[in-house]
């Protein structure tokens, strides 16, 4: 059986696309006429799931924005995880950011892969391997490690020089540690390409990058498209949420998102040929 990494980079050659929708679910932001009832919400993801399929390699819900809900939420969560892997080949990626000691990570990762059936999770490595190495003892299962975040604040702890370099570029050597079964990745925003460069860098070619920041953060696609490629023009995903999911206030949510997906598809294929 391929390893996640395999599989994830098998399926964007065969798409054609690197494209990765965010799902994250923000209530206040749904269009006109969606209702904001369980069943509403879960039809206008399915809706946008179904539209966007032609140009997305992932899809990534963070998990923040349904246990917000609550039990309905989460309920909510499974739904949209069904639907992806009824509808489409795509991974999921679940985005929860889960960093815990041993014991209580191999829950962690029981819950995101087994109950909510993610084929992929991201993780922190502020607590160390055994904080990562149970999500990683599925080769099947993908794990993507903050390493480079693209939020305005990230370089307070990541950016600080350790042994003359910065500490990402250390958790980048981890992950090459890490990924002796082929399913560990990075995160690296779009909004430091510079950074990103020096992460593909250290990890060399096949450790797949989870790109996020372009759309709303401000990311350029083509420019993070460039930094994360490896020597052969591939091994990354860019995620863009809302200027996907709410690509639209009106009814033509699903249309719209359909052509943002497809947009930001073709500026990565301008940036850097064929994906």
């Amino acid at each position: 059986m391929p390893s996640f990494n395999e599989r994830l980079e098998s399926y964007c050659r065969k798409k054609g696309t690197r494209v990765c929708v965010g799902l994250d679910l923000d209530r206040d932001r749904l269009p006109q006429g969606v209702s904001h009832t369980k069943d509403g919400m879960a039809s206008f993801l399915a809706e946008v799931i179904e539209a966007t399929e032609p140009f997305a390699a992932a899809y990534k819900p963070n998990v923040a924005f349904y246990e917000a809900m609550g039990i309905d939420g989460m309920r909510l969560l499974e739904t949209l995880v069904a639907h992806v892997h009824a509808k489409t080949e795509a991974p999921v990626i679940l985005d929860a950011k889960r960093g815990d000691v041993g014991h209580t990570a191999k829950h962690y990762a029981e819950a995101l892969f087994g109950r909510f059936a993610a084929d992929a999770v991201t993780v922190s490595p502020y607590m160390g391997w055994d904080a990562v190495a149970p999500f990683t003892e599925d080769p099947a299962k993908g794990v993507f490690v903050l390493t480079r975040t693209s939020n305005p604040s990230a370089g307070d702890l990541q950016d600080l020089e350790v042994g003359r370099r910065p500490l990402y570029l250390h958790v980048a050597d981890l992950v090459k540690e890490w990924n002796g079964k082929g399913n560990v990745g990075v995160v690296a925003g779009a909004t430091g390409p510079e950074e990103m460069a020096k992460v593909r860098k250290t990890v060399g070619a096949g450790v797949p990058f989870l790109v996020p920041g372009v759309g709303a953060q401000g990311g350029d696609p083509g420019a993070a498209a460039r930094a994360a490629a490896d020597a052969e023009g591939g091994a990354f995903i860019v995620n863009a949420g809302r200027s996907i999911l709410f690509a639209s206030e009106g009814r033509d949510y699903a249309k719209a998102a359909a052509s943002a997906a497809e947009a930001l598809r073709d500026r990565m294929r301008t940036a850097i040929g064929k994906l």
